[in-house]
């Protein structure tokens, strides 16, 4: 590991909290933060803290001792200085002639000493920092250091590695009593640079920001080499080989329905998935002491808020049918959930029973042959898991060079994962009304098409656009910060292929929005068959082709789901020379009923939304501005010519087929938005 301080780097980001009025060292301070949160290796979302001991004013001039401590929210590599709340001192040090204080009352004490109390809750490892006299420090998780002491003789291989440099601590929970701990070790031995904290992590402190940043990579750069030491004598574990796609597109539907919580009356709780496929995961996996290794707990407690106390192992799929499949996996979900309700309730006993239980589902999920399963409510949380479980695995492993990896003890583990201050990161959910549904829009690169991927989004939906036109999918993509892919709906092979790279990505698809179409126009009698049998293929088989392939997906994850289609006021209200674009249309309306019918009884609802006159791909600038003339009006009046006299916008029928997608009782239903045309009403 090298250290990554540039002197230009951190020169500019004084200047740039200079015009704010930051002062130098609290932005050296925020500099080397960032440096160490960007490197996963050293910090996980939100994990470690670091601190300042410097002078502020208060509000009435008075220059006092203030400690700058990370607050709880706040995420190492992209913190601000507002992400590092001013305390005064000196009450902080005064909590040391106590000799007992409640989680309740340390967080309070804490806030107390706030300088602007809006201010984030600080750390809650705010008073270790406050009581180590040393002017800047750094706490990590650092993977080479956990490898290292998450040992039985890890205290032993800290000393010899580190000597005198670093203390070596056993391990204690965050808050009042490590804090209590730090402060007698570093009383005794004050010429120490830091302390290690066995099965937890390191911290070190420097007179400044950048020295106590580059004794932290050198002291983790001094792991590492032992490590790879380590790993020379490590007999060498062969290739894994790559995992097949095709077996995983069978998987992830399965599991995803295996996670999805049954709310009752077809309503159902799902999950998001985020599979990691990297040749060290796979290694990891097909490890022969796999389950001994992967059930022993977390490699520091900072990891169990995201993957709970160990992830569920799939170790004995094979092969078989689907339904085989699903009853292999929902057995192994069941068991995991009654492992996990066990254990809440063994050491919820033991603490006085006032914990309330957090959901049974695993975080993680382990597939020797498939890889490492991050699981969420979004595909954000899933990401998370993923990424912390990914370095959980990568701890473990090169522990298990030195001998048999040891976490902490699962009491210990409990007292962590039900932690109110602990549990306080995690902050509150937040869950909208499609949240843990994946929605596929094709056409989703145009006017319309855009329009629907924001609108599922802002109700919580992980959202894929599909165009065939790649670059149009991206950027409607990065507009809701979801997954862009080319996709020619009229393509068997390019259908399946998305259908694929959905799972891969996501685990499956609970919601289809069929958009993609084009017009053919002419009159019927004289149009060529070959432009009849192209609009067919887009404007009705390309939705035969993407509905097929989703309901498969669907019935594998046992959820139901939703298929939505874009008709046209055309299929109902045929308008003149448009019969080659109408026709396709109105078979359009019978497939989606014929999808309900067919599908109802296993929850999969097919429903239509029918608009007129939006401005599109399909009805272009030029297109309003000549038929408004052949019209005789302007083009305001020709687009708001409807029974209310107000144009219809994309984001209209964006909100129409949201709302058919929440309409849990509604299947076979047509949903006109075209502000009122009593020819093409349904009734």
């Amino acid at each position: 590991m090298k250290s990554l301080w540039n002197t230009e780097d951190a020169a500019a980001l004084i200047a740039h909290f200079a015009a704010r009025g930051i002062a130098e060292d609290v932005a050296l301070r925020i500099y080397s933060s960032r440096l160490l949160g960007s490197d996963p290796r050293l910090v996980q979302h939100g994990g470690g803290n670091t601190s300042l001991k410097t002078q502020e004013r208060l509000v009435t001039g008075e220059l006092v001792d203030v400690i700058r401590v990370k607050g709880s929210g706040w995420d190492l590599g992209a913190i601000e200085p507002e992400g590092m709340p001013a305390m005064r001192l000196q009450p902080l040090l005064d909590l040391k002639r106590i000799a007992h204080l409640s989680d309740e009352a340390m967080v309070a004490a804490q806030r107390s000493a706030l300088l602007d109390a809006a201010s984030p809750t600080p750390s809650v490892e705010t008073l270790l920092h406050a009581w180590t006299p040393h002017t800047v420090i750094d706490h990590t998780h650092a993977n080479a250091v956990l490898a290292l002491v998450d040992q039985a003789d890890g205290e032993a291989r800290a000393k010899e590695l580190f000597g005198v440099e670093l203390a070596i601590c056993e391990y204690v929970m965050p808050g009042f009593n490590l804090a209590q701990q730090v402060r007698q070790v570093v009383e005794v031995t004050p010429a120490i640079h830091g302390v290690i904290l066995l099965r937890h992590g390191i911290f070190t402190w420097g007179a400044d920001a950048r020295a106590s940043y580059e004794r932290m990579i050198q002291m983790v750069t001094r792991a590492e080499d032992a490590l790879e030491r380590a790993g020379r004598q490590r007999p060498r574990v062969s290739s894994a080989p790559q995992p097949s796609e095709r077996f995983a597109a069978r998987i992830l539907p399965l599991l995803r329905g295996a996670l999805a919580e049954n709310l009752g009356e077809g309503t159902w709780k799902r999950i998001i998935l985020e599979r990691r496929v990297s040749p060290q995961i796979l290694q990891y996996l097909q490890h022969p002491d796999l389950a001994r290794f992967s059930q022993a707990g977390p490699a520091t407690p900072d990891h169990v808020l995201r993957i709970k106390p160990w992830p569920l192992l799939l170790s004995d799929l094979g092969e078989g049918s689907t339904e085989q499949l699903r009853g292999r996996i929902g057995a192994a979900v069941r068991a995991f959930k009654d492992r996990y309700e066990a254990y809440f309730k063994r050491h919820n006993t033991r603490v006085g029973g006032d914990r309330i239980a957090l959901d049974s589902n695993p975080r993680v999920i382990l597939v020797p042959g498939l890889g490492l399963i991050g699981v969420g409510a979004r595909h954000s949380d899933a990401v998370v898991a993923a990424d912390v479980a990914e370095t959980n695995a990568s701890v473990i492993f090169a522990s298990e060079a030195l001998g048999p990896f040891l976490s902490i003890s699962e009491a210990e583990v409990f007292d962590i994962e039900y932690w109110s201050l602990e549990q306080a990161k995690l902050g509150k959910s937040n869950l909208k009304r499609l949240s843990g549904q994946i929605v596929a829009v094709t056409g989703g690169g145009g006017t319309l098409g855009s329009a629907i991927a924001r609108a599922f989004a802002g109700e919580g939906a992980e959202v894929v656009v599909l165009d065939t036109d790649l670059d149009a999918a991206l950027a409607a993509a990065r507009s809701v910060r979801g997954l862009g892919l080319r996709c020619d709906v009229t393509n068997a092979r390019d259908v399946a292929d998305t259908m694929a790279a959905i799972i891969a990505r996501l685990g499956g698809l609970d919601i289809l929005v069929s958009n993609a179409g084009a017009a053919w126009t002419g009159p019927i009698g004289s149009v060529s068959d070959a432009d009849l049998r192209a609009s067919f293929e887009l404007n009705f088989f390309g939705h035969q082709n993407m509905a097929q392939a989703a309901v498969a997906i669907m019935q594998n994850q046992g959820t139901g789901g939703v298929l939505l289609f874009n008709a046209s006021k055309q299929a109902l209200n045929p308008g003149m020379n448009f019969g080659p674009y109408g026709i396709p249309k109105a078979a359009l309306v019978a497939l989606a009923k014929q999808y309900a019918i067919d599908y109802g009884p296993v929850g999969i609802r097919a429903n239509v939304v029918n608009a007129d006159r939006i401005r599109s791909g399909l009805l272009t600038d030029p297109m309003i501005a000549a038929r408004s003339s052949a019209r005789g009006v302007s083009e305001a009046e020709y687009m708001s010519g409807n029974m209310l006299g107000l144009e219809v916008r994309a984001g209209d029928v964006a909100e129409a087929f949201v709302s058919l997608a929440l309409a849990s009782r509604t299947t076979a239903a047509i949903l006109t938005v075209d502000g009122g045309n009593i020819a093409a009403a349904v009734r």
